[in-house]
């Protein structure tokens, strides 16, 4: 079995970090793979060293025949029998051969990009109902299969190196500063507990936006903007409370990394958080827009610590059985063995 993994991805990004965990994953677990990826100096050589062939692409569009032709041939000569290819360009760039093409899919996407896909694959059960619904593929090749996140052991950021009290209740939040993610609505929330602060891991197009928001609301010294962080998990061990306030967000990958480190959870309504979220047993949920709603759950657990600890230990224990490393990645062969029978 020899698999090609395409991502023509961004910078930064969840579906770019978890290929980085998967990918690796994959091959230490004997499945022969190469990579093929848009230019990045640091991912490619973290995969070389894990012992993948990798080749970098600029992947500049419909129009950059030059990276159409080279993916054409880099896929020639790897003779795969899996072609996985990740979001839309890779997908719909990829070229027809003897190998069966998968489509890896972290949204609700336009499917005209996977047209050449044998296989799809949704990291969400709502995203394949929504691949179902759209009439294609057939439902036996449209598959669940979750993401996995960094459990890797980490020493907690220290408060005192992002100028945070060592006594304070801290709120940690991740992800692109996108209208998305909502973070907005936790700096509304924030108003509401006026001895608590917040860690915002992550970087966009809003953030001066959400810094002058944040100043509006008269909450600014409170907040650290902590642009793209990979220390996540030193950022999860220094902090009280994990919040996820997307007013879209189709997984919640976010919530699974609060899981595994064992972080209390809150987070907004959305399709992703409520699909793995039990109220009350695995973390909190608020209705999505509702700052002052947001601030009611987050003050639940910060006012409770014991029954948090509680809440946090179940959800560790559903992160273990469901979505932990060994079991995706053993999902994942078996749609690999699947797909060239």
């Amino acid at each position: 079995m020899r698999v090609v993994q395409a991502m023509a991805g961004a910078a930064t990004g969840g579906a770019e970090e978890f290929f980085m965990r998967l990918v690796p994953a994959l091959s230490e677990s004997g499945v022969e793979q190469a990579a093929i990826i848009r230019r990045h100096q640091d991912r490619a050589k973290a995969l070389t060293q894990a012992g993948i062939a990798t080749r970098e692409f600029r992947f500049g569009g419909l129009l950059d025949l030059q990276s159409r032709l080279a993916y054409r041939e880099a896929v020639r000569q790897a003779s795969p029998d899996v072609v996985m290819t990740w979001m839309n360009r890779a997908s719909g760039l990829c070229p027809s051969g003897s190998h069966v093409q998968i489509g890896r899919l972290g949204g609700y996407y336009d499917l005209k990009y996977y047209r050449r896909c044998r296989h799809l694959v949704g990291n969400t059960k709502g995203i394949v109902d929504f691949l179902r619904q759209q009439g294609w593929p057939p439902p036996d090749r449209a598959h669940y299969i979750s993401n996995f996140v960094d459990t890797r052991l980490a020493v907690a950021v220290p408060r005192a190196e992002l100028d945070t009290p060592p006594d304070v209740p801290l709120l940690l939040a991740l992800g692109r500063l996108h209208p998305n993610k909502a973070f907005d609505v936790l700096i509304e929330a924030l108003v509401d507990l006026p001895e608590t602060w917040l860690w915002l891991a992550g970087e966009g197009h809003l953030r001066d936006l959400l810094e002058n928001h944040a100043r509006d609301r008269g909450v600014a010294d409170r907040i650290r903007f902590l642009g793209w962080r990979k220390d996540v998990g030193g950022l999860l061990a220094a902090a009280d409370v994990l919040v996820c306030p997307s007013r879209h967000e189709p997984l919640g990958n976010v919530v699974l990394e609060g899981w595994a480190r064992s972080v209390p959870v809150v987070a907004a309504a959305s399709q992703g958080p409520t699909e793995l979220i039990v109220e009350g047993e695995t973390g909190l949920l608020a209705p999505v827009d509702d700052g002052r709603a947001l601030a009611r759950q987050i003050s639940a657990v910060l006012a409770d610590r014991e029954a948090a600890a509680v809440m946090a230990g179940q959800a560790l224990a559903a992160y273990e059985g469901r979505f932990g490393r060994d079991t995706i990645v053993a999902q994942y062969r078996e749609l690999f063995d699947l797909a060239v029978r």
